[in-house]
């Protein structure tokens, strides 16, 4: 009878690999929440605006609706002063002759962002989407080159 251990089986060795599994669940939940969240970024109104080049109006599309904010935030629409109260109408009236015409909108600098979006979404709910911001052109300093 011999004294000492009894032979064991040896244990296996410690597994060094990755568990994958909890890395795709993860994974699949990013996946899920960003495909969730990406129509949440869009802006829900789309602008055709004209380019920093100041590329022309395509011939096909005609003269552009004038709607005009002065520096007090004066309304006009085609050179005629239109009260706050009836620009939505006369831009429903416009809307109805043309429906796919573009509205050029000139606003004074001083005039607040506020009034601005606000005649934008009376055009918008007048059906007249395509809005166009005309602007000054940018007038660089003539600059002559050094003689040599």
């Amino acid at each position: 009878m011999a004294f000492g251990r009894l032979e064991r089986p040896h244990a296996s060795a410690p597994m060094s690999d990755i568990n994958v599994t909890p890395l795709v669940d993860v994974m699949l939940v990013l996946v899920v929440i960003f495909i969730l969240s990406a129509p949440l970024l869009a802006s829900s109104i789309r602008l055709q605006l004209p380019s920093a080049d100041g590329a022309q109006a395509s011939a096909g599309a005609g003269r552009p609706l004038s709607v005009v904010l002065d520096a007090a935030g004066q309304a006009y629409v085609q050179d005629q002063p239109v009260a706050d109260a009836a620009l939505a109408d006369r831009l429903r009236e416009l809307a109805a002759r043309q429906p796919d015409a573009e509205i050029a909108l000139r606003a004074d600098a001083a005039v607040p962002y506020g009034r601005v979006v606000q005649v934008m979404g009376a055009a918008h709910a007048a059906g007249l989407t395509r809005i166009g911001f005309v602007t000054e052109p940018v007038v660089l300093p003539n600059r002559e080159l050094p003689a040599h």
